[in-house]
Formats: structure tokens, C-alpha cells, sequence
């Protein structure tokens, strides 16, 4: 009986500590914090701030861009791995500002159109058949289906999903099936617009619905004082587009940005045959704004043939937040970083070309092989470093104060974007 009442007891107290345990959490959508996942993202004409989490906050303020750089200690890891820091950089960084979405080819004549993602936003960029310029949220206003995709030539986007039309322009032109609807008025279902502008070869967009496209404005809130140096070293409109590659990779967004500004520090190490072209003593950068310039002279190396990628002087801009221009020898390649969740991302690399050497298909290919090499070799330390960061055994680290001088710079603008 005794033994019985015991077992009794123990099992009752079993029990009801067990339902004192916490119920486990469902995991959050990677794109938005658990308090949106029942709202819309899109109001008509702007993008909300997401309740993002208490935590969210603190973790902007655990890193101090007053501390100069030989003192500073980098972002915590936190900073590439919490959803909630994520959902909040969407909204802080990427939908306010301008961005760089494509270039000026894929949208020359009238008609041609291309696609694009930025976090939760869809958008589709075109040529109207007037010559103007739009860009549009590529979400169908009847039942939210994407409308168009890829990149080509439309004369008007049809919706997949019923058969809705609109303009190049925007506007609604057809509505199927609506026989008997009330209070509709076609004028107020249009495309939801964005901003967008161009900037030299490249093809921008804005999400704020209240903002000015004037080029001079445009020129001067994305890249500050550094438009004239960037001119004057060939990144223009006079180049030909070779071809795009892209790379799905296992990591935060901003571990791909911190791998490309930390002025060359990596190159001997990681790249080696990258590193024998160039002439890392010579190695410099420059912070503008938004802005930072790296730049590096070509190597000594006796080549045994007239073959010659880098030429005599390579410069590395990086655009904040997330466009990398690459100009070098007679090739100019742009990186842009898609945020695709806390520990993923696409980066798009566009090829340009100087007209001198476009139709010599041999150097061409010898030149992306070399640079996909490089482009491997990258991807492997992102995801490794994507893996240290998820261990308990990091949270902070160190600047190389004579090298890493862009990086800091590029998270001290991030400090300043969250806390705004």
C-alpha cells in the first residue's frame, strides 16, 4: 500500500512538472517575425514597420560604431543569425534607400521588362511603350498572384492566375468575370508603383512611396562625392553585357559583404592565383558616405602570353547596402546580394565588357573560368564562416584597423539604419 501511495505521488508530481514545461515554439517564417504572420506586408502605397521582437534593439545597440576601430569589437553574432535582426533589416535597410536592381540593357526598348526579389518584395522593372520607365510591386491586384516572371518583352502583363491585364503603364485594362461586383472602380486597381531611376548603366528602385527620382538626387543619396571617381574610372554606359551568374549561398547576407571589404586581407590566403595578378602592397581604400573604394594595382608577373584579365589597376566599389562594381582591365562585374533569410542569400553577377575584346570568345571564357574560380573559392569561406558564427564558441571579434577600415565603415552604416 505504502509502496503503492509513493509511486501514486511520484507519478502525480511527474506530471505536473511536466506541464509546467514549455510548449515547444513552431519556428518562425525565416522572411518575418511571428507577430506579422496573421497581416499583410503591403498596404497599397507603403511598406509597414514590422513589430519586430524586443529583442531586436538590444542587439542593434551591442555593437558601438563611436569605438574607433582599433578599439571596436565587430557585430555580435547575433547580427547574422537571429530572424527577428533579419526582419528588421528588411525593413530598416533594404525597403527605405535606393537599390541597385538591374542594368540599363535589359530594359533599352520599348517593352522589354525584368523581375526581381527584395526580401518579401516582388517587382517587376519595364519600358513603357511611350519610352518611360516603371517599375511596379509584381503582385496581381485581385488575388495577390505574382504576374510576371523572368525578364523579356510584353506589350502587357496578364496575370496567370484569372487572366487580369494591365498596362505597361500600370494600369488595369481588363478585369475578367466581374459580371455583378459592387462598388469597383478599375482606376483604383492599378499596379502598385515604385520608385525607380538609372544611374549610369545601372537600373534602381526605391520603396518609399514619398521620394524623389531626380537624377541629381538620386546620384547624390547613392553614392554621395563618389559618383565623379567612380566615372572617371569606366564605370559607365559604354560597356557590353556579357552574361549573369548566380550563386545560392548558405549564409547571411552580410557575411558575403564582410568577405569583400576587408581589403584583400583574404586574397593571399584564399586566392591564390587572384593574388599573383595583383599588387597587394599597393592596396588602398577610400570611405566615401555610402560609399568605399578599394583599389589595387595590377601585378609585375611576366605573362607568357598577351592574356591579361586584371590590366594595370583594379578598383572594388561597394555601394551600401549590398552592390559591389568591379572594374578591371577591360571587364567591369557587379555583385548584387539578395537577402534570402538569416542564413541565406543569391548574389547576381552581371559581366561588362570593353568593345575592344567582346567578340574574342577565347578570352572571354579563359576570363569568367578564372573568375567563377574565385567565386568558389569565395562561397567556401562564406558558408564556413556562416557555420562559425552559428557556434556557441564566437560572438565577437576583432578589426585589422589597417585593412578592415571598409567593413567597420559598412557597419557603422547598418548601426545607423537600424537605429533610425
Amino acid at each position: 500500500m505504502e509502496a503503492t501511495m509513493t509511486m501514486t505521488m511520484t507519478m502525480t508530481l511527474t506530471m505536473s512538472l511536466a506541464s509546467l514545461k514549455p510548449k515547444p515554439i513552431r519556428p518562425k517564417s525565416p522572411y518575418l517575425p511571428q507577430t506579422l504572420n496573421s497581416s499583410r506586408i503591403f498596404k497599397s502605397l507603403s511598406l509597414p514597420n514590422p513589430s519586430v521582437g524586443v529583442g531586436a534593439p538590444t542587439l542593434v545597440d551591442q555593437f558601438d560604431p563611436t569605438i574607433p576601430i582599433e578599439q571596436a569589437v565587430t557585430p555580435p553574432s547575433s547580427w547574422y543569425t537571429d530572424p527577428c535582426f533579419y526582419a528588421q533589416e528588411l525593413h530598416s535597410v533594404f525597403y527605405r534607400g535606393w537599390q541597385a536592381v538591374g542594368y540599363t540593357e535589359q530594359i533599352k526598348n520599348a517593352g522589354d521588362f525584368f523581375t526581381g526579389r527584395l526580401g518579401n518584395v516582388e517587382f517587376v522593372v519595364c519600358r513603357d511603350e511611350n519610352g518611360k520607365l516603371q517599375a511596379f510591386h509584381n503582385v496581381c491586384r485581385h488575388h495577390a498572384s505574382i504576374l510576371a516572371y523572368g525578364s523579356g518583352r510584353k506589350s502587357c502583363f496578364v496575370c496567370p492566375y484569372h487572366g487580369w491585364t494591365y498596362g505597361l503603364d500600370g494600369a488595369l485594362l481588363k478585369a475578367t468575370r466581374i459580371t455583378g461586383i459592387q462598388n469597383f472602380n478599375k482606376h483604383e486597381f492599378g499596379l502598385t508603383p515604385v520608385k525607380v531611376a538609372t544611374w549610369g548603366p545601372f537600373v534602381l528602385a526605391n520603396m518609399e512611396p514619398e521620394v524623389d527620382s531626380d537624377v541629381e538626387i538620386v546620384e547624390s543619396k547613392w553614392l554621395g562625392t563618389s559618383s565623379d571617381i567612380l566615372s572617371t574610372n569606366g564605370v559607365d554606359s559604354s560597356l557590353t553585357f556579357v552574361c549573369r551568374r548566380e550563386y545560392m549561398i548558405e549564409c547571411n547576407w552580410k557575411v558575403f559583404c564582410d568577405n569583400y571589404l576587408d581589403g584583400g586581407y583574404h586574397v593571399p590566403y584564399a586566392h591564390k592565383d587572384l593574388a599573383s595578378g595583383l599588387n597587394l602592397n599597393g592596396y588602398s581604400t577610400t570611405v566615401y558616405e555610402k560609399v568605399s573604394i578599394q583599389m589595387c594595382e595590377g601585378g609585375s608577373t611576366e605573362k607568357k602570353d598577351d592574356y591579361d584579365r586584371l590590366g594595370s589597376k583594379a578598383l572594388y566599389a561597394f555601394i551600401y547596402p549590398n552592390f559591389m562594381i568591379n572594374r578591371y582591365g577591360p571587364w567591369m562585374d557587379t555583385n548584387l546580394v539578395i537577402p534570402l533569410g538569416p542564413r541565406k542569400c543569391q548574389v547576381i553577377f552581371d559581366y561588362f565588357l570593353e568593345a575592344s575584346v567582346k567578340d574574342d570568345r577565347d578570352y572571354i571564357e579563359r576570363s569568367l573560368n578564372e573568375s567563377e574560380k574565385v567565386q568558389m573559392e569565395d562561397i567556401v569561406l562564406c558558408e564556413g564562416v556562416q557555420r562559425g558564427l552559428e557556434s556557441p564558441a564566437y560572438n565577437i571579434g576583432r578589426y585589422a584597423p589597417t585593412v578592415e577600415n571598409a567593413m567597420y565603415h559598412f557597419h557603422c552604416l547598418l548601426h545607423e539604419s537600424l537605429r533610425e
